[in-house]
């Protein structure tokens, strides 16, 4: 996957509260379904790519367990794009 995909990825996820830090959800694993949905269609549109909701789960994971420093190198990026 390439940067600026996962930079969409990661802002979809932070905007929509993906992991549900912000406050408890009725039900989440529904909630996440959509949310996932919802990125799958903007890569699609925005990059002409097809991931999975599956691949895209992996990859929130792993960024954020196993790549921490792409996953703060992320945020930096869409900090300054907000700014």
């Amino acid at each position: 996957m390439a940067f600026i995909e996962m930079v969409e990825m990661v802002d979809i996820f932070k905007r929509a509260d993906y992991d549900g830090k912000h406050e408890p959800y009725p039900n989440p694993n529904v909630r996440k379904a959509k949310i996932r949905t919802k990125v799958v269609k903007s890569m699609q549109r925005n990059f002409g790519v097809q991931r999975s909701k599956d691949q895209l789960r992996k990859r929130w994971s792993d960024l954020k367990l196993r790549e921490q420093d792409r996953y703060r190198r992320i945020k930096r990026v869409l900090q300054k794009n907000a700014g």
